[in-house]
């Protein structure tokens, strides 16, 4: 009998569902996506349908099963990435969600989080220390004590233990199950507010803070795990899940750092900047978070991790919400039309802003127009907000001791010239772009198929690099846009703190 030769990965983002199938030698050989819709109730909020996910999953299996032409006792293993921080609140019995997902981008906490910002700092102070993180909407936590105070009867069946939280990669792995497993891996429960990274365990003193119920919380395992068996009944096949990681940590994977002081960043809806700080956990004092990296085969990395909250999703609003462009891959002829020091920005600061500055008061802000201004230099300025917001997360690493030699990319925006050029030139290293863009799913893929036994090294599959962008902007040229950058940011963090 000839055994399973392929590995499956669900990537489980924020605007679409991916699966890709690897054959043996990790060479893609079938790939579904689907898109699912994105809700906006209020100013700052954003929710997804867990069963609208539940359902993109599915159908996106169902394409790349067809487009490999395999059956489903073929694949050896599955691995599983998501969105991290999104919340989802389900009723164990039925194994529906009670309220919607609530998205890492949402901000409705925020009041919360200023109160103990204001009132109790030494507090915020133990959950960094214990955490890595910072009291911010972002992270799980309060997204979770949002749903128990504002659904009826919410906290008291979370008491009773009649409820489950999960974050995204949670909640999959419940369905694909059938309930037989309420699991996650260290990845994303270090992004949650409530885990320890240094004693690896749920904190009870921060779940007294938050007052969550340790009933609801999922066990907590390695990246690469034997998380259960997918019930023949949804997959058509009982296929082993050896592996739950969050998106950027199986990005860091997907692009071959295992080593200390490598790099990544990863630009989809937002971009994110991980850098590997092996067995030490580093604690910024910039602004920076300190993450677990991954476990696997037993062994902890941890990663210095920076966020843009808006990177691909600025140029869709290009699009789709002024309409400036027809289509996204206008952006790079555009932007190249005019001279790089035209002097317009874009603080795209649509759902506040992110490391260093954490401040969610913070709205989008276009500076240095004039009557000469047109949509080229407003197409330019969106895509080098990216390089410039890259630009101030590395300065925060540097003052953090960690010095990057080399950036690795992948993601949507990598493929445009004119942004990974620029971002070449602000950073001043060699800017690296994966030979796929796929890497986040194809990191989960080889933690599946190393736990399963089906590869012993991910390291020889890894490789690949389809260009390298080298630094070539005048230095005084660079100098003046970083400037320019800064009073922007300046501006807007005024405007935000000024009644």
């Amino acid at each position: 009998m000839v055994s399973p030769a392929y590995t499956m990965a669900i990537d489980q983002g924020t605007t679409s569902s991916r699966v890709c199938i690897y054959d043996a030698n990790f060479n893609l050989v079938a790939r579904g996506q689907h898109t699912f819709q994105q809700h906006y109730p209020q100013d700052g909020w954003v929710e997804h349908d867990p069963e609208a996910i539940w359902s993109s999953v599915l159908k996106c299996y169902q394409l790349a099963l067809a487009d490999a032409k395999i059956h489903p006792s073929d694949i050896a293993s599955i691995g599983i990435t998501n969105q991290r921080e999104t919340v989802v609140v389900w009723d164990r019995a039925t194994g529906y969600p009670i309220y919607p997902a609530i998205v890492w981008q949402d901000r409705r906490t925020e009041s919360f989080c200023d109160t103990y910002r204001d009132k109790f700092p030494e507090v915020c102070q133990q959950i960094t220390e214990k955490t890595g993180l910072c009291l911010d909407p972002y992270f799980s936590a309060t997204k979770i004590r949002w749903i128990l105070d504002n659904v009826k009867n919410a906290q008291q069946r979370a008491v009773d233990g009649e409820l489950a939280f999960g974050t995204i990669d949670c909640f999959l792995l419940w369905r694909l199950t059938h309930g037989e497993f309420h699991a996650t891996d260290v990845t994303n429960a270090s992004r949650t507010l409530l885990y320890n990274t240094s004693l690896h365990q749920w904190d009870a003193d921060l779940l007294s803070l938050f007052d969550i119920p340790p009933s609801i919380l999922p066990d907590v395992h390695g990246s690469g795990y034997a998380y259960g068996i997918s019930s023949s009944e949804v997959l058509g096949s009982e296929i082993p899940i050896s592996c739950l990681v969050g998106d950027q940590h199986a990005s860091l994977i997907g692009h071959g750092c295992f080593e200390e002081n490598t790099a990544k960043m990863t630009f989809g809806t937002g971009g994110f900047l991980m850098l590997n700080t092996g067995t030490d956990k580093v604690a910024s004092s910039h602004g920076l978070l300190s993450t677990i990296a991954f476990e696997i085969d037993g062994k902890t990395q941890f990663a210095l991790e920076g966020s843009l909250f808006m990177a691909g999703a600025s140029v869709q609003w290009l699009k789709d919400g002024i309409g400036i462009l027809d289509d996204l891959a206008q952006s790079e002829s555009l932007a190249a039309s005019v001279p790089v020091d035209h002097g317009v920005y874009l603080v795209p600061a649509f759902t506040g802003l992110g490391a260093p500055h954490w401040c969610a008061d913070a709205r989008g802000t276009l500076m240095g127009l004039t009557r000469d201004t047109q949509r080229e230099h407003i197409v330019s300025a969106t895509l080098q907000s990216v390089a410039y917001q890259t630009y101030d997360l590395i300065q925060c690493m540097k003052a953090d001791g960690k010095h990057l030699r080399e950036l690795r990319v992948d993601g949507g925006m990598a493929a445009n010239a004119f942004a990974m050029q620029c971002l070449s030139d602000i950073l001043q290293i060699p800017v690296a772009v994966a030979s796929t863009t796929e890497s986040t799913v194809k990191g989960a893929a080889l933690i599946s198929a190393f736990h399963a036994g089906t590869i012993t090294d991910m390291k020889p599959f890894t490789k690949g690099v389809s260009q390298t962008y080298q630094p070539k902007m005048n230095k005084d040229v660079r100098q003046t846009l970083i400037d320019g950058w800064q009073r922007a940011v300046s501006a807007t963090l005024f405007h935000s703190t000024t009644p």
